[in-house]
């Protein structure tokens, strides 16, 4: 073999093994990163972290609902949705560190992702309860989560020597407005009332910001007046020019798309909410179904409506 070709084999061999080596070592970060402890995420002004932006449908592009809210090193969440353990990490949020779970309603969209938040922490490890605070029904939705992994909580517990605290939740319910502290986070809820399942919505304030999130279909007004003047409201909505589409296109049950959207705020009712709270920022969540375009929401909320629209996707955050 001649000096060149000898030259181009011994090249060529560097080279494989650089391109290799360098595959390896991405694959070793991307899979490290997946499992790796994390920091408490820390804050430097109030921000809303969009854990999951979808609804009660499943969607691979968005988890279900979960904003959370921090400041500093406090921080908690509006509703765990599926995804919310994943969803955390993808933010750099440990699971652990949400110091509590106010929940919206408890339709199952809401809370199907407590239990996985319940004990995925544990593993952090969670050293304490995990608080919920929800509508009337919150303490009988934790004794049947805490019931079903009775077991199994046990098992795991002894076998690795978790906190026993850390596996179990303490669940408040809201029946009137309320406040409460969640370090430096002020949290104040009010129930909403006139629908067909108990809700509440919730305005979490610190450093002169406010994030507020409810938006079911019903009591408009006391959502209204919770978030007068909120930096930021969270607010799902229908959109109910794509419902007609989709029926037009020969979807699949569309009574049933008409009977969900009696559930629903559409979205020019939900403008006009933030509207009269005089809201600075509207953020739209659980979008249904959801349009193709950010356009579309802004077209459809209308002229009421002056502040900032935004349609988050998971990961999305937003300092107002």
């Amino acid at each position: 073999m001649n000096r060149r070709a000898l030259f181009f084999a011994v090249f060529l061999v560097c080279a494989v093994g650089l391109v290799a080596s360098t595959w390896l070592a991405n694959r070793m970060q991307a899979i490290t990163e997946g499992v790796e402890a994390l920091p408490p995420r820390s804050f430097e002004a109030l921000t809303a972290v969009f854990v999951g932006t979808g609804g009660s449908h499943e969607n691979h592009r968005r988890g279900g609902p979960a904003v959370a809210v921090g400041l500093g090193a406090d921080v908690v969440l509006l509703d765990a949705g599926r995804g919310v353990a994943e969803g955390l990490r993808s933010a750099r949020i440990p699971v652990s560190q949400p110091r509590a779970v106010y929940l919206t309603s408890l339709l199952p969209e809401n809370n199907v992702g407590l239990d996985d938040l319940l004990l995925t922490g544990w593993l952090a490890p969670r050293d304490e309860p995990l608080r919920v605070v929800g509508p009337p029904g919150t303490a009988a939705l934790v004794d049947g989560i805490l019931a079903a992994h009775r077991r199994g909580i046990e098992a795991e517990g002894e076998a690795f020597g978790l906190p026993a605290a850390g596996a179990t939740i303490t669940a408040v319910e809201l029946g009137a407005e309320a406040t409460y502290r969640e370090g430096e986070l002020v949290v104040r809820g009010v129930p909403l009332p006139g629908g067909p399942a108990p809700a509440a919505a919730w305005r979490i304030e610190a450093a002169g910001r406010s994030v507020v999130g409810g938006g079911a279909a019903w009591g408009a007004d006391a959502l209204v007046e919770l978030a007068r003047d909120a930096s930021l409201l969270v607010h799902e909505g229908f959109f109910a020019e794509s419902v007609e589409l989709a029926i037009q296109a020969g979807a699949v049950n569309p009574e049933r798309l008409r009977r969900e959207s009696s559930w629903r705020t559409p979205i020019p009712e939900a403008a006009n909410r933030a509207a009269r709270a005089r809201a600075h920022n509207l953020a739209f969540v659980r979008l249904r179904p959801p349009p193709l375009f950010a356009f579309q929401v802004s077209r459809a909320a209308g002229d009421a409506y002056q502040g900032e629209i935004f349609v988050p996707g998971d990961g999305d955050e937003i300092t107002p």
